[in-house]
C-alpha cells in the first residue's frame, strides 16, 4: 500500500546525521568576535579632537574690537595738512603788468676775456715752399709702422750731460752737407743748394719724461735751445731754402721737417708759421726768420695751479704745457699746447704733452748755414 505524500517527502529530504561538512573542515569561523568589533571604527579615548583643537576661539575679544578701524589720535590729517591753501592771494589775483618788458641794452658787448681763445686757423699749404705728396705718404705709413718709444730712465752721466748743455746733434742720411761741433754744446751746419728735407735730432732727450715730469718733482720743467741763421739760399735767393726749430718724440721720419709728422712741433723760417703734428700748411704765428737773427724755442711743463672746473673739457694730460718763441734775446710769442683745436684739420698733440721723451730738432732744406746752441751761457735769451 502506497504511503501518503507527506510521509514520503519527510523521508526523502531528511538531513544526514551530524553537522554539515562546512562546520568541521571548510569555512569554519575563527573563535571570538569578528575583528571589526575591536579593530575598526573604534573611537579614540577621550573627547573628539574637534572639541579642544579645532575652531577653538582665542582668548579675549576679537581683533576687530581693539586693532581695526581705530581712528588715530588728534584731528584728521585733512584738517591741518591736506588741501591747505598757500599763503597769500591766488595767482590770478596778482596785478597784471600790461607794460612792455624791461629794456635790454643789446649794444653792450659782453666781456670775452673769460671765454677760451678761438682755435687758430690752419692753412692747406705754405705760401713759401711745400714738400711733395709722395714723401708725405711715405712718412705717414712709416709712423703707422713704428709707434712712439716709451720713455727711458737715463743714468747719472747722461742726465748730467744734458743738464750741462753737452748735447750732440745727429746727422741723418738725408742731410746733404757738413755738421761739426764748434764748442761745448755748440754745433755748426751747412747744406748745399738743392738739398732735400732733413731733420737733425739730438742724441739724447732734452726732456726725460720719467725724471723731469712735474708730477714727480712738483717743479716746473723748461727745455730750450737757440739757432742762429747765418745764410740762406747760397746766394741764389731764399725761395728754395728754409730752416725750422722745434721738438720731436722718437722715432721720427728724418726726411720730413719737424712739425709735419706725429709727435713733433716747430716754427719754420720761410713762413713764420707754427706746425704741431701738422701735415698741411701750418698756422700763422710770427714773421719769417731773417738771416743774422738768433731765434729760440722752448717748452714748459707744469702742474695746474687749480683743478679744472666741472664744465671743463677732459684732457688726456694732467700737465699744463706751454711753448714759447724768442728772437734776438726777447720772448716774442707763444701758445698753449692744449689750446682749442680745429676738429676737422688738427691731429692733436700726441707725444708732446709730457708723457714721452722729447729731443731737440733742427730741420733744413735747400742751401743754409746755421749754428745751434744748447749751452745756457751762449743763449741770447736769459729769461
Amino acid at each position: 500500500m502506497e504511503q501518503p505524500y507527506s510521509q514520503q517527502s519527510e523521508k526523502a529530504f531528511a538531513s544526514p546525521l551530524g553537522p554539515p561538512p562546512s562546520l568541521d573542515g571548510q569555512y569554519a569561523p575563527p573563535p571570538g568576535p569578528p575583528p571589526s568589533h575591536y579593530e575598526q571604527f573604534s573611537p579614540p579615548a577621550g573627547p573628539p579632537t574637534s572639541h579642544h583643537e579645532i575652531y577653538a576661539p582665542p582668548s579675549g575679544p576679537p581683533p576687530s574690537h581693539r586693532e581695526q578701524y581705530e581712528p588715530p589720535s588728534g584731528p584728521p590729517l585733512s584738517h591741518h595738512e591736506t588741501y591747505a591753501p598757500p599763503p597769500g592771494p591766488p595767482p590770478s589775483h596778482q596785478p597784471k603788468d600790461d607794460g612792455p618788458p624791461a629794456y635790454h641794452d643789446w649794444t653792450v658787448i659782453p666781456d670775452t676775456a673769460l671765454l677760451p681763445p678761438p682755435p687758430s686757423l690752419g692753412h692747406e699749404a705754405s705760401p713759401a715752399s711745400n714738400a711733395n705728396l709722395s714723401d708725405a705718404d711715405r712718412a705717414h705709413e712709416w709712423c703707422r709702422m713704428f709707434p712712439l718709444y716709451q720713455p727711458r730712465l737715463p743714468n747719472n752721466a747722461e742726465y748730467g750731460s744734458v743738464s750741462n748743455g753737452d748735447i750732440r746733434l745727429v746727422q741723418p742720411r738725408e742731410f746733404s752737407g757738413a755738421l761739426t761741433m764748434s764748442g761745448h754744446g755748440v754745433w755748426r751746419g751747412r747744406t748745399r743748394v738743392g738739398s732735400t728735407d732733413s731733420c737733425l735730432l739730438t742724441s739724447m732727450p732734452l726732456y726725460f719724461a720719467q725724471v723731469d715730469t712735474p708730477l714727480r718733482t712738483r717743479v716746473t720743467k723748461t727745455v730750450y735751445f737757440e739757432v742762429r741763421l747765418l745764410s740762406l739760399g747760397g746766394g741764389r735767393g731764399t725761395d728754395d731754402s728754409s730752416l725750422a726749430l722745434g721738438f720731436c718724440a722718437l722715432p721720427y721720419p728724418t726726411w720730413r721737417m719737424p712739425g709735419w709728422e706725429r709727435g713733433s712741433l716747430a716754427v719754420h723760417s720761410d713762413d713764420g708759421r707754427k706746425y704741431v703734428n701738422d701735415t698741411w700748411g701750418g698756422k700763422d704765428f710770427t714773421s719769417p726768420i731773417k738771416v743774422g737773427q738768433t731765434v729760440g724755442i722752448g717748452m714748459t711743463f707744469a702742474v695746474p695751479q687749480s683743478p679744472p672746473g666741472y664744465n671743463a673739457a677732459p684732457s688726456a694730460s694732467p700737465l699744463v704745457v706751454g711753448v714759447f718763441f724768442t728772437r734776438d734775446g726777447r720772448k716774442e710769442n707763444g701758445w698753449d699746447l692744449h689750446e682749442e683745436l680745429d676738429a676737422s684739420n688738427d691731429l692733436g698733440v700726441d707725444g708732446l704733452d709730457g708723457s714721452y721723451d722729447l729731443h731737440a730738432a733742427v730741420g733744413v732744406f735747400g742751401a743754409a748755414e746755421f749754428e745751434v746752441f744748447f749751452n745756457r751761457r751762449d743763449w741770447r735769451y736769459q729769461g
